[in-house]
């Protein structure tokens, strides 16, 4: 079995005003930064082999701070790592959206990333990692919209659709057949 410890980045501007971020690289903000100490703080307490993380700035950030409190750790990019594709709503408000394009938008081809090429590029991720660290714990900082799809193909018989808080962390035990979730949307550390 190896662990898989997913921990969504730290929180941007973009975030605060509600803006879809998708692909486009926004970088923490100073609460952001100071959500991703904290996180990093209690990650340091506990058995970790590598990180990986999306090359998105929110993550990479959130990463590298993380890392900085593990000595010697393994820090790895891995651009299938990266958040959901947002097409035309990237960078716009709910009512932003709903001024342009109407009540209706979500009904309309805004050039999403399809669903199926995101969850054929997040496993072979997940398949790489399990196979590179059998029997290990490894984390994996990226988005929440990505983790949340990762959960859902991960873990049989449940559907994750709440929002995941930033800096959460979410464990999953993933085992020869089926992947078994330990803790879920975790934020203690912002607690403090």
């Amino acid at each position: 079995m190896t662990i898989i410890g997913f921990v969504r980045h730290g929180v941007t501007a973009w975030n605060k005003e509600g803006r879809a971020q998708g692909s486009s690289d926004v970088p923490l903000d100073e609460e952001g930064i100071e959500m991703a100490i904290r996180v990093a703080e209690r990650l340091a307490g506990e058995q970790w082999d590598a990180i990986y993380t999306s090359p998105q700035k929110r993550a990479k950030e959130t990463a590298e701070i993380i890392a900085g409190k593990m000595v010697g750790m393994e820090l790895v990019e891995d651009v299938r790592l990266r958040e959901v594709g947002g097409g035309k709503v990237e960078g716009t408000t709910e009512a932003e959206r709903i001024e342009k394009w109407g009540e209706d938008w979500r009904l309309l081809d805004m050039g999403f990333e399809p669903q199926e090429a995101i969850i054929e590029r997040g496993l072979a991720s997940i398949k790489e990692i399990k196979a590179k660290y059998p029997e290990q714990s490894v984390l994996v900082v990226s988005h929440g919209s990505f983790i949340k799809r990762m959960l859902n193909e991960l873990i049989a018989d449940t559907t994750f659709d709440i929002s995941l808080d930033n800096t959460s962390i979410t464990i999953v035990d993933l085992q020869d057949n089926k992947g078994i979730c330990e803790l879920f949307n975790c934020t203690k550390h912002l607690q403090l």
